[in-house]
């Protein structure tokens, strides 16, 4: 189970400590604004003393808490896996490094189109998974179909809300088509989703596929983001 963060609530005269950010010369407000957040969020601290890459690990540990898809044994694949924090959380959870005894072992597969810092479990490759064939080489580096296809990417944001939201929902469906084609029957599908409007088309061509379908925003998604994500569970083949 994940361990949610709290606030030093303990001892007379005690409080929590907010880091201010001053502005500086070369840097937007809203530089300034998300620099202050990061310093000040729990979960980027808590991801920094327990060795993730990033505080996207907790959304992925709180998901697989509630629907439980990255068991031992499983073989599964990151889409967009920069900076590694997913990864990192399942190659824990499918045992793919074969320390817990007597559990199946696993494997994780990242692909990124950036290059990515070693993981230990984990296998990362340099690909653009919409590119040609990116199935076939991606079975192949598995060694058959995986039993979760999991994606955190987003496209790079336009300052626009709408366009970043059909964006990513288009970015989404790609996702969700190469899953179609590397996932094994029963095989879980997440993906980061923005809530606005244009993911009913998405929500329909899962709901095809896959025997359950759900929206999620885990506790460690901030309260002001318009993320969600999108469980699809028993894949039909």
């Amino acid at each position: 189970m994940v361990k949610k963060p709290t606030k030093n609530t303990s001892g007379r005269g005690q409080r929590d400590l907010t880091v201010k950010v001053k502005s500086a010369r070369g840097r937007t407000l809203s530089s300034t604004r998300w620099l202050q957040r990061q310093l000040n969020d729990p979960y980027v601290k808590q991801a920094k003393a327990e060795g993730y890459r990033g505080r996207a690990a907790f959304k992925i540990l709180e998901l697989d808490d509630k629907y439980r898809f990255l068991v031992p044994g499983a073989r599964v694949v990151d889409l967009g896996c920069a900076p590694g924090g997913w990864c990192q959380v399942a190659v824990k959870r499918v045992n793919a490094l074969g320390e817990k005894s007597g559990k199946a072992v696993g494997k994780v597969l990242g692909v990124d189109l950036q290059e990515v810092e070693p993981i230990a479990g984990a296998e990362i490759h340099q690909l653009d998974f919409l590119a040609d064939a990116a199935d076939a080489l991606v079975k192949e580096w598995l060694g058959g179909t995986a039993d979760v296809v999991m994606s955190d990417m987003a496209a790079a944001s336009s300052g626009h809300k709408q366009t970043d939201h059909i964006r990513i929902i288009a970015l989404c469906e790609a996702a969700a088509y190469f899953a179609f084609d590397v996932l094994t029957p029963g095989g879980t599908f997440v993906a980061k989703v923005l809530a606005g409007g244009a993911e009913g088309e998405l929500q329909k061509l899962l709901k095809q596929r896959f025997d359950k379908v759900a929206n999620v925003k885990p506790p460690s998604s901030r309260s002001d983001s318009s993320e969600k994500f999108v469980i699809a569970t028993g894949f039909r083949g």
